[in-house]
């Protein structure tokens, strides 16, 4: 185990002692209602992680690699802006996944792109924005998040 990932929960499980030394009645209701939503959740988490299972291991590394590989240039970087706008998957699952598809042959622009609209674009939640922010200000905002992306993603590929 990493020395981060070690640090991490030292300082979660210490902060657990401190809000059951602060409040054990407060403490148990927050376990019971974070246990709760574990459980809300786990059935699609888990769908979600064996679909990408299923999606790397029945798709080839090679077409990875040639979709959203380097040698794929721009036209990759646009097809994983689109795929991370379009889906809609946890953060907790997207960052193994980005792995995957970096281990598979992505090239880390695509990768960063497909994080960067997973978390700024909302084409799921798009109906309920149009609601609170009006659909000129929605629009504008997940447009200019999706060039955002793309940019981001050509530094990346400056870069590195």
């Amino acid at each position: 185990m990493s020395t981060t990932a070690i640090s991490i929960n030292v300082i979660a499980f210490g902060s657990l002692i401190f809000a059951l030394i602060k409040s054990s009645k407060k403490t148990k209701q927050a376990l019971t209602l974070a246990l709760k939503s574990f459980f809300r959740i786990l059935p699609t988490v888990l769908i979600i992680i064996i679909l990408i299972g299923l999606l790397l291991g029945f798709v080839p590394r090679s077409l990875i690699s040639k979709v959203v590989g380097k040698q794929a240039g721009v036209l990759g970087i646009v097809v994983t802006a689109f795929l991370g706008a379009v889906l809609h998957i946890p953060s907790l699952i997207s960052f193994p996944f980005a792995a995957s598809l970096l281990s598979s042959g992505a090239a880390i622009s695509s990768v960063a792109v497909f994080i960067t609209t997973l978390t700024m674009i909302g084409v799921v939640t798009l109906p309920l924005e149009i609601k609170e922010l009006g659909k000129k200000m929605a629009f504008l905002r997940n447009g200019i998040s999706f060039v955002i992306a793309i940019i981001i993603g050509v530094i990346m590929g400056a870069i590195l």
